[in-house]
């Protein structure tokens, strides 16, 4: 059943004061007009639950998702609920689309916390946000998925069902096996926009993608073009650079190769010898390569000697005997392939199967003949009529053999280090192979790309990518966008045959476009005529069999994910370009820069993005990519939910992992989760991830930090447990406290709050994301939980306390409470939207926004009036005399109950003025500090002999008579019945014990800072803070042996008594 979200067309709102002290504004009654007119899924109740006594993330989380999007929240702002009349701003993002054949690894979890923050930043700013989710079609990826499937299940391939019936069994396993990746992003707290979800081979993506191609062919933007590509021989596909993977190998290795019962050897070079025809007498009789790849000397076209080389100047001109093909081959000068210094300085030339022998070949026009087909087999080209039809690398041993049998084999090397260019997806080794391809060329969409990133009219972030993008942009190759597969996006192209042979012979391959065939037929009769031919003339068109690269549809997503489909004279969308674009900085190059040409090319130059900003690539604690045969790559589901040994390993077990890799991996991951994983929940894995994006290039990814945010999302429950029990069904929340009457402590969690507010929006605004969480940590921790909470609990405990000064106190503690959930929720949105509720149910609150989604997020106006500067240095003046005061009652065992007399000593004039801390506050610090008396005293008016001190700094300390502290701990060891001289010996050996500590770390403090070229090579920082750790050293030194004095004389007192 699903109801239309009409929503009613006025709501009377109550708007609770919740921010600090605009808690602290007039109430009003606002309307609020809905135009939304989406179908929704029938809404769903929140679930209710108990307030329980410790966090658990799985509870809390239960539940809100399937709420949130059943109320249409995802596509709700505060705007609605908030600010009525205020026209929304639209906010679009686009996810980079994960590959429907996949589950979400942690890269993915790291840019869905990015994104949702910044969705859920702007949803509560006010921003009509659209996030539209979608999945890829990927290609290779799916087709090479369901071919391994159908053998393993079924026996057959994909060539024993036929083109038609293999993609219909793709479909099926798509409708079956997709929405895994789907249920995935909903764990993670994606707030997207589902009712425009996209997959890149959906009816509409397919249009657009059928009408891109067409209309680039028609601005001359695509051609076809034989050229040397990465070929994939499992797969029978040309593949992109980064589907290739590179496997270093330091010497002779065996690498298992899929298909092949052998393996086969890889980090040898051999050496074989090229007899010089017609040699001069007592010249250069023969010349010596060498080569990795033996197979391919059978299409070998020259050698090349470098210009320069003084050693070969007699062979320029001549010619080389092939002894296997009995054929002579130039010898040729090239000084951009061959490096004098490397091996012999003779380097063979096999242009059809190594790029840089093409490169060599289109240089100096020699002939670029495959001998390889596709399947990776010889051909007839390879002039060796027995080796015909062998596997390229199985034909190895015959090579060797004949050349050996010839004379000609010079012996190999076993030691050589290389790197082997492998297929990503079906791990077989790369071919370079001469193909016909289409290509997109991309020298002056490159240039506009450029220009539009130097002109500020696209921003990309963090700024020390710019450089990347210029330098991938000034280097660009034309874009081989076709792949010889059965799952994609097919090119609609046909080459037009013509009948009569020599009509055709006069004329280049004739290539026209078209939807269908009928469109193909007008363009081929238009194409005919113009090339001058009879128009009567006799033709078949045949169409292309390829498929679109997935990137090209990807591609154009910033168009057709809003809808585009390319159509003649279609409008570019409303909510073109996209606000927000978000990946991970590895794919700059590969989807940003693409999607930013072929956008220029359908909306009149105008840029797709305002903003991207890119994340960096996330590896395990060690550094390592992440991969299945290290073991180390994490499921984001693992992290939330938790997971056994057993289980990761089981999951092995069954994975599409070789296995000889099984074995490896689960070893790796006995060590790096004996315990498992434990169950972490999505909002602590969400802050850990957003935390760590400060580590701009790579990202080291502990598990224990997010363990250790778990701990976080518990400080914050308990944070609530304890302000909820105090705040609830008070009446007076809504009401202003006179701020002339409140206390320091009050006005400076005030101001750290205002700080706060100024830094989240800060870190959202620049796309510091972790700014903004370091700072909303170190809010509720330090400043909350660590300070606020002592102080209001200590006041709201007194019985003496005056009912306004409560209230007050009840009133900022709510609005610390409010505050934090509403900084928290882009981050962590489950924990914070139950707390939000549980706060509003408590308190009594009455408020029409139905979810903390659609609050209003903390604005830096709204607070800005409560930053003081002073305030918190005084208060943090006070807080530091009150730690160390608590610091002399620990060190000596007093209790806190008992009232000690103090002297603070002061040599900062700015501190004992009239407006300064000391003097203004001396009520609370007596108060805090549980004195019997205090007093304040100058540098030149103490004689702290018999005195035990704490320092704060070199220019302020905190005294309480020695005497004093003695007779405290004697009372309370008598009260307690211990034995006195006991207690005595043992704070003697705790004071000796301690100023031997101290001494040794000012030893080696000291040997440090004198050590040779301290000064030249520390930091600045450094030795600064050396210095101020060395003051405090010596400081506390003094104190101990003060007290270690001073417990001498009390000693011999009781010893004579």
């Amino acid at each position: 059943m699903t109801m239309n979200r009409g929503i009613p067309l006025e709501v009377l709102r109550f708007r609770a004061n919740t921010a600090p002290l605009s808690l602290l504004k007039t109430h009003r009654l606002s309307k609020i007009i809905y135009v939304n007119k989406r179908n929704v899924t029938t809404k769903l109740d929140k679930p209710k639950k108990e307030f329980i006594a410790s966090y658990d993330a799985k509870y809390v989380e239960e539940g809100l998702y399937e709420w949130w999007n059943s109320q249409g929240l995802f596509r709700a702002s505060s705007a609605d609920y908030v600010h009525p009349s205020k026209d929304k701003q639209p906010f679009t993002m686009i996810t980079p689309p994960p590959n429907v054949t996949g589950s979400l690894h942690i890269g993915h979890a790291l840019t869905f916390s990015i994104e949702d923050a910044v969705a859920r930043w702007r949803r509560m700013n006010g921003y009509d946000v659209q996030w539209i989710p979608g999945t890829d079609h990927a290609g290779i990826g799916t087709q090479s998925v369901v071919e391994k499937m159908l053998m393993k299940e079924r026996g057959v391939t994909r060539h024993d069902l036929g083109r038609e019936t293999f993609v219909k069994e793709i479909w099926k396993w798509k409708e079956k096996y997709g929405n895994h990746i789907i249920h995935q992003m909903k764990r993670m707290g994606g707030s997207l926009d589902w009712k425009n979800e996209f997959f890149t081979m959906d009816k509409d993506r397919y249009k657009a993608v059928e009408n891109a191609f067409m209309q680039l062919f028609s601005k001359d933007l695509i051609y076809r073009d034989t050229r040397l590509v990465n070929w994939c021989c499992a797969l029978e596909t040309v593949i992109s650079d980064i589907e290739v993977e590179y496997k270093d190998v330091p010497g002779r290795t065996l690498l298992n190769l899929p298909g092949r019962a052998k393996p086969v050897e890889f980090g040898v070079l051999h050496n074989f010898a090229y007899k010089v025809v017609d040699p001069a007498d007592n010249g250069i009789q023969e010349v010596i390569v060498s080569t990795t790849r033996i197979e391919t000397m059978l299409g070998d076209c020259a050698v090349a000697i470098h210009p320069e080389d003084p050693r070969y100047k007699s062979l320029h001109g001549k010619y080389v005997h092939h002894p296997i093909l009995h054929k002579d081959i130039p010898i040729i000068c090239d000084e951009q392939l061959v490096d004098m210094e490397f091996g012999t300085g003779v380097v063979k030339i096999t242009p059809a199967h190594d790029p840089n022998d093409y490169a060599c070949a289109r240089r100096l026009n020699l002939p670029i003949e495959s001998i390889f087909d596709k399947t990776g087999k010889l051909n007839s080209n390879c002039g060796l009529p027995e080796a015909v039809g062998q596997d390229r690398f199985e034909v190895r041993d015959m090579i060797v053999d004949r050349l050996t049998k010839l004379g000609s084999y010079r012996g190999r090397n076993d030691n050589h280090e290389m790197r082997v260019a492998t297929c990503s997806r079906s791990g077989d080794v790369i071919e370079p192979l001469i193909q016909p391809q289409w290509y997109i060329k991309c020298t002056e969409l490159a240039a506009l790309s450029k220009k539009q990133v130097e002109t500020g009219q696209m921003t990309i972030l963090p700024d020390h990518y710019v450089q990347d993008w210029y330098r991938w942009l000034d280097n660009i190759q034309d874009w081989c966008i076709s792949r010889q597969l059965w799952w994609g996006h097919e090119i609609p192209a046909y080459q037009v045959k013509i009948h009569n042979t020599e009509e055709q012979e006069a004329v280049e391959e004739l290539w026209v476009v078209g939807a269908n065939k009928e469109e193909a037929n007008e363009s081929a009769r238009k194409l005919i005529k113009n090339k001058g031919l009879s128009e009567s003339i006799s033709f078949d068109l045949v169409k292309d069999e390829d498929v679109l690269d997935t990137w090209f549809s990807s591609g154009l997503l910033p168009l057709s994910a809003l809808g585009w489909k390319g159509e003649p004279g279609e409008a570019i969308p409303n909510r073109y370009p996209i606000q927000f674009m978000e990946t991970g900085f590895d794919i700059l190059f590969f989807w940003v820069a693409r999607m930013t040409m072929l956008s220029n090319v359908f909306s009149d130059n105008k840029v797709p993005f305002e903003t991207v900003y890119l994340h960096a690539m996330v590896r395990d604690a060690q550094g390592r990519k992440m991969s299945k045969s290290l073991g180390n790559v994490i499921d984001p589901l693992h992290v939330i939910d938790g997971v056994s040994l057993s289980q990761l390993k089981n999951n092995l077990l069954h994975s599409n992992l070789p296995e000889k890799e099984i074995g490896k991996s689960i070893r790796n991951i006995e060590k790096e989760y004996p315990e498992g994983i434990p169950a972490c929940g999505t909002d602590a894995l969400r802050f850990a991830l957003v935390q760590y994006t400060q580590q701009s290039r790579q990202i080291n990814l502990d598990m224990s930090t997010v363990i250790q945010t778990t701990y976080f999302c518990n400080k914050l429950w308990n944070l609530f447990k304890f302000g909820l029990g105090r705040l609830e069904k008070q009446s007076y929340l809504d009401s202003k406290p006179l701020s002339s009457s409140m206390s320091l402590v009050n006005r400076y969690i005030l101001s750290r709050m205002a700080d706060t507010v100024i830094k989240c929006q800060n870190g959202f605004e620049q796309s510091r994301l972790f700014e903004a969480t370091d700072a909303l940590r170190r809010f509720i921790v330090e400043d909350v939980c660590d300070v606020y909470v002592e102080f209001s609990k200590t006041a709201l405990n007194q019985t003496e306390l005056d009912e306004n000064d409560k209230i007050t106190t009840l009133q900022v503690l709510h609005s610390c409470l409010d505050t934090s959930l509403r900084l928290a929720h882009p981050f962590m949105p489950f924990i914070t939207e139950e707390l939000w509720h549980q706060m509003r149910e408590k308190t009594g609150q009455q408020s029409p926004v139905p979810s903390l989604m659609v609050e209003q997020y903390p604005e830096v106006n709204e607070y800005a009036e409560y930053y003081d500067e002073k305030v918190e240095d005084h208060f943090q003046t006070i807080l530091s005399i009150i730690h160390a005061s608590r610091s002399i009652r620990q060190g000596h065992q007093i209790s806190i109950g008992k009232e000690l007399p103090f002297i603070i000593w002061c040599d900062d004039s700015k501190l004992v003025e009239e407006k300064g801390p000391l003097k203004l506050y001396m009520n609370e610090i007596k108060h805090f500090v549980k004195s019997s008396s205090i007093e304040i005293v100058g540098k030149d008016t103490m004689d702290d002999t018999h005195w035990t001190g704490k320092p704060v700094n070199d220019k302020l300390k905190i005294y309480v008579p020695s005497d004093a502290i003695i007779r405290s701990q004697l009372e309370s060891a008598a009260e307690r019945g211990l034995d006195l001289k006991e207690v005595l010996e043992n704070k003697n050996a705790l004071l000796q014990k301690k100023v031997t500590k101290i001494i040794n770390d000012i030893t080696k403090l000291d040997a440090r800072m004198n050590k040779e070229g301290y000064e030249e090579s520390v930091p600045f920082s450094v030795k600064d803070k050396n210095s101020q750790r060395l003051t405090m050293l010596l400081l506390e030194k003094e104190t101990v042996e003060k007290d270690i004095n001073i417990l001498d004389r009390v000693r011999q007192d009781y010893h004579c008594l």
